[in-house]
């Protein structure tokens, strides 16, 4: 497996823990609609939560969250609103993103609530 892949795993794994540490409940992860990916979908306060996890090793070229792209979020979304509808699910929905850099001297993870859109 490429490094990046597994940097990415590990990133999708602790962000993971740090949501159950802060009492999200983990419905899905890795939830797949055609193109789409949605790292995690988590529960809290009878809302849906979809997080876009996003680690890298540098900032050098920008901070992780940077890296959401407004074609990620168009699949993000229609992703999301497939998995509520087929769900049947009826709750209030935001996004986030957790972002993360992982190297030899840094751990550092930052959650940004309703990150991108809201609906």
């Amino acid at each position: 497996m490429a490094a990046h892949n597994e940097l990415g795993e590990w990133g999708e794994e602790f962000a993971t823990k740090h949501l159950v540490k802060n009492d999200y409940e983990i419905l899905e992860r890795n939830w797949r609609f055609q193109k789409a990916e949605i790292d995690i979908i988590a529960k809290k306060n009878d809302e849906i939560i979809i997080v876009e996890v996003k680690t890298r090793n540098s900032d050098y070229f920008g901070d992780p969250q940077d890296f959401v792209t407004s074609g990620k979020i168009k699949l993000l979304i229609k992703a999301a609103n497939e998995y509520l509808v087929s769900n049947e699910i009826a709750l209030e929905s935001r996004f986030d993103i957790i972002a993360i850099l992982k190297n030899k001297t840094t751990e550092k993870l930052e959650h940004f609530e309703n990150a991108f859109y809201h609906f």
